[in-house]
């Protein structure tokens, strides 16, 4: 396996079998796509991949759009493609690339439209770009006669919107998740009841509907009404208010609540994709009361739900389609998606990826899911004797299968004619169909890296050529369409995983901003997509500083590998990560959180299934570690431990005893304080070192050398000793040493003595005698094993940190479900462990800090009432302003009650920082400071306590 700094040429793993130019055999020459010259209007990795796909393809006529907002990067650069494609003329830029308004994305299309015949583009490469599912768009292409890369406009609107997909779904046998999907039609009829208000209205707003919809007898008066709504879209105007939409769904919803008290619901735009454009609703079964009235609150917040969720996908103008829909919230859910390959004559599926490691319906962390893969754990589990597992991963394969199944039927019936993403949630033994995303997605290469396409030549199988990027196939498929036979789908790895590297906090909130100074390179078996960004000045071989200016979106890279097992596959992604360094100024990443996650995996469990529901406890397990680590003055401990080993020698040998206390302090000390510092590093360390160890009365015992697990310890925080690197990234020399200078010796012991169990061995050492040794000897080896353990008690800090939260009790059951203790749940602790992880600016008890950077909204929407204004009482929990980061929009809440008395910030869209005063306000109560007296007794006595436990 070789590295690859997003270089898709020089990766075996991702480097296609592209012999259409160098094969002999006219078949395969004839899917040349050398004579297409695309215009690329996407961003990001996918963009970068693109250009070097089509390189290799011999298509190099392509050009780009750059938007203005598009990652502004260093001093004299944008985007860092820029690198490669060194012809301005073939680099076209525009203000955004989908404009904020139906009629900016209108004009944004038309000014595309130009481009491209202006330069003589003959095709549209969208990637998984913001208008890669816009019907209108499509269309407009296609109606201009460019050749879109990707599913035609029919293809999307089947099979794109939501709403249409479900009912698609249903026709063709697909299970789909229990809902509304009709909203915006039933608000019709709530003010247009029969069949006359609906005749009437079509001549009042002189509708373009062929009356005999409307006298079809046998048409029931929803689709008539469906009719008339449709017949409303294409005219461009609105038939009822959105604040109307929001109450019919409302009692939409409390139907729903009836059948399903102890679900929570979802709200989601039918435009929306990507986490945006959706809202959960909080199960009636949270509330107090009776049974109706629990329902009536839990369904309250619907209209206020539904203006935000459209706010936010930009679909609240005059003739944007409004549907929000409602769909039960199955709380074990998984998020599995199948890969569906078409051309409109046959659609193929490529296998699976589990995408349920998720946050604010964002991924993190996708897995693939193969026959291959289930089959070698089904083996292993079968092996092991372990029977629940191996139900569970039977029914796995099973459910993989039916999905698949209904993948292909589903993209055949939409006409799918380029790749697209089937995508499913799965609760225990039943699956249920979602939607469908007409484009290529973030995570595709997870299904690459498992399956390659063999066309063969149908009168003549010996003649074929193999695709392996999801990229080509689509160009393929745009260029060639129906001549393309069905292929064969071809195993290549059989697990492959990827992270997706964002600019997030500890919190995973988003973090815009932040400048990126130092990125290691790539290490063995890595593929790094970061559109560039980690590419070194190919002149001075210096990196180029890059700004994460976070316009569109928080991610950074995408950091894939693959294995034999899923096993292998997360090692080697550990391993890739505590290699990693990357380092700049005001940056916050994720990266130590993926490192924390994929070794709790490792050392719970890999075959683990989780749920969507399953990242926000795991956080708030790790900000408990956090909180706890911040009891303890490791300083004060370390110093107590030190008295403690002094106190019985006499004074004659006290002297040797402070020296190598003391000279040992930094060996032990500077790895765990990096640990509380780190709290995500932590729990992977904890995950993967809880067999290490055992709690008996209170006390931490270690069944390995506590030597061996601090040598671990300084490898897992990539922190070994190596030549010349600097002393701030590594153990220091001289703490090396007398490191290697301690496991050396215990080597030799273990040979000498034959004993290689560390509780056998320290026993072993506790006899006045041994075989083989002189009583001199003998005395030496036990003094020198006293000199190298003393002060390692203090090691036990980390394992006593984890059982006083109950970190452990976060586990993987026997059948693979995940066990969340309830506490983990509760949604007090987890708010507060998330400002534990990312503590908000402190702010003096007379203002409100902005939590963090982004664009400063004050009111709702445009044209609404700000949420406050001066002299405004607020609530605890009362709305005060919108901040939107990384086109997320996030509502600000009052963290107590009070009065505002200024306020700082004048108009809509206004830029803001991490900390800047909002707001001057007088709190209803004052606030109780706690002193610096305080806190470190406080700080004392929790370190004593764990003291209290060493023996």
């Amino acid at each position: 396996m070789k590295a690859s700094n997003d270089n898709y040429l020089n990766n075996p793993l991702i480097h296609a079998d592209r012999m259409l130019k160098r094969k002999s055999s006219e078949w395969v020459r004839s899917f040349s796509c050398e004579d297409m010259k695309p215009l690329i209007i996407c961003r990001g990795p996918i963009r970068k991949e693109a250009m070097d796909v089509f390189d290799e393809m011999g298509v190099h006529g392509y050009g780009i759009l750059l938007s203005e907002k598009d990652s502004i990067t260093y001093a004299n650069a944008l985007a860092p493609e820029l690198r490669k494609l060194t012809d301005p003329s073939r680099v076209h830029r525009v203000p955004d690339y989908s404009g904020a308004t139906r009629e900016e994305r209108g004009q944004r299309i038309q000014q595309i439209i130009q481009i491209a015949k202006d330069n003589g583009y003959d095709s549209i490469f969208t990637g998984y770009g913001f208008m890669a599912e816009d019907e209108e768009m499509v269309k407009s292409m296609e109606d201009a006669g460019l050749n879109f890369i990707g599913p035609c406009s029919k293809t999307v609107h089947d099979a794109g919107l939501k709403d249409e997909a479900k009912r698609t779904a249903l026709n063709v046998g697909v299970s789909v998740t229990p809902g509304v999907d009709n909203a915006t039609t039933l608000t019709v009829l709530s003010k247009y009841p029969d069949q006359q208000a609906l005749e009437n209205l079509c001549r009042e707003k002189s509708l373009d509907i062929n009356s005999a919809v409307l006298e079809n007898m046998e048409l029931t008066l929803e689709a008539k009404a469906e009719a008339v709504l449709n017949a409303s879209l294409q005219k461009g105007i609105d038939l009822f208010s959105i604040a109307e939409l929001g109450e019919v769904l409302k009692n939409s919803i409390v139907e729903m609540y009836r059948g399903w008290p102890e679900n929570r619901i979802r709200l989601k735009a039918i435009s929306g994709g990507g986490g945006k454009g959706q809202r959960i609703l909080q199960a009636p079964s949270s509330f107090e009361g009776t049974k109706e009235e629990k329902i009536a609150l839990a369904a309250a917040k619907v209209p206020e739900l539904v203006l935000e969720i459209l706010n936010e996908v930009k679909c609240n103008g005059i003739g944007d389609n409004k549907n929000v829909l409602g769909e039960l919230n199955i709380e074990t859910t998984r998020h599995q998606e199948i890969q569906v390959v078409g051309n409109g004559a046959w659609c193929i599926t490529m296998g699976g990826r589990d995408c349920s490691l998720q946050m604010h319906e964002q991924k993190l962390l996708e897995v693939s899911v193969t026959t291959e893969e289930l089959l070698t754990a089904i083996k292993k589990a079968e092996a092991d004797g372990k029977n629940a597992e191996l139900e569970t991963l039977r029914k796995d394969l099973d459910i993989l299968d039916q999905m698949e199944t209904e993948a292909a039927k589903f993209g055949q019936a939409v006409g799918l004619d380029s790749v697209s993403t089937f995508e499913c949630i799965v609760d225990g033994s039943s699956h249920f169909f979602m939607e469908m995303n007409t484009r290529i997605q973030v995570e595709h290469r997870v299904t690459e890296l498992c399956y390659k396409l063999k066309f063969s030549n149908p009168e003549d199988h010996s003649d074929s050529f193999v695709v392996e990027s999801l990229v080509e196939a689509m160009v393929l498929l745009a260029r060639h369409g129906k001549r393309l036979p069905k292929p064969e789908r071809l195993p290549r790895e059989h697990a492959s995983v990827e992270a997706r590297l964002n600019a997030t906090n500890h919190a995973l909130q988003p973090h815009a901003g932040g400048i990126i100074e130092q990125w290691s390179n790539c290490t063995d078996g890595e593929i790094r997509d970061d559109q560039g960004i980690s590419l070194h000045n190919p002149d001075t071989d210096v990196f180029m500083k890059y700004h994460l200016a976070g316009a569109y979106d928080s991610n950074i890279a995408l950091l894939l590998t693959t294995g034999e097992t899923r096993l292998t596959s997360y090692q080697r992604l550990s391993e890739i990560i505590r290699c990693t360094t990357l380092r700049g100024k005001d940056l916050a990443t994720n990266l130590e959180f993926h490192y924390g996650l994929l070794n709790w995996f490792i050392g719970n469990n890999i075959n683990a299934r989780p749920s969507t529901g399953f990242i926000v406890p795991y956080l708030t397990a790790v900000g408990q570690l956090k909180e706890a680590a911040s009891q303890i003055d490791l300083s004060f401990a370390y110093g107590l431990l030190r008295s403690r080993h002094l106190e019985p020698i006499d004074d004659d040998r006290k002297s040797l005893f402070v020296s190598v206390l003391d000279r040992k302090s930094g060996l032990l000390r500077r790895p765990i304080d990096i640990m509380f510092q780190e709290p995500h590093q932590l729990a992977g360390w904890l995950s993967i070192n809880q067999h290490n160890f055992k709690e008996d009365a209170g006390s931490i015992i270690w069944l390995k050398n506590p030597i061996d697990v601090l040598v671990d310890l300084y490898h897992f925080l990539n922190m070994d000793y190596v030549e010349g690197n600097p002393a701030a990234n590594m153990i220091w020399s001289h703490d090396n040493e007398l490191l290697q200078k301690a496991v050396m010796f215990y080597q030799t012991l273990k040979q000498r003595l034959g004993v290689f169990n560390y509780s056998e061995l320290d026993r072993a050492v506790a006899k006045d005698t041994a075989v083989g040794f002189d009583a001199e000897q003998w005395t030496a080896i036990q003094s020198a094993h006293a000199g190298y353990q003393m002060g390692t008690e203090i090691l036990s800090v980390l394992p006593y940190i984890a059982g006083k939260t109950g970190f452990f009790d976060l586990s993987v059951n026997a059948d693979l479900s995940i066990h969340i203790p309830s506490a983990l749940t509760d949604s007090a602790l987890q708010e507060r462990m998330a400002k534990m992880l990312a503590p908000p600016p402190v702010a003096s008890s007379d203002e409100i800090l902005s939590e963090s950077g982004g664009m400063f909204y004050p009111r709702e929407a445009p044209g609404m009432e700000t949420f406050v204004e001066v002299g405004s009482h607020f609530n605890e929990g009362d709305a005060l302003y919108i901040v939107e980061v990384m086109k997320m929009f996030n509502k600000v809440y009052a963290p107590f009650a009070g009065t505002v008395e200024q306020i700082l910030m004048e108009g809509d869209g206004v830029i803001i920082k991490k900390g800047q005063p909002l707001f001057k306000i007088t709190p209803d109560e004052d606030f109780a400071v706690e002193s610096p007296e305080d806190v470190s007794a406080r700080r004392h006595s929790a370190t004593a306590q764990f003291l209290d436990t060493l023996k």
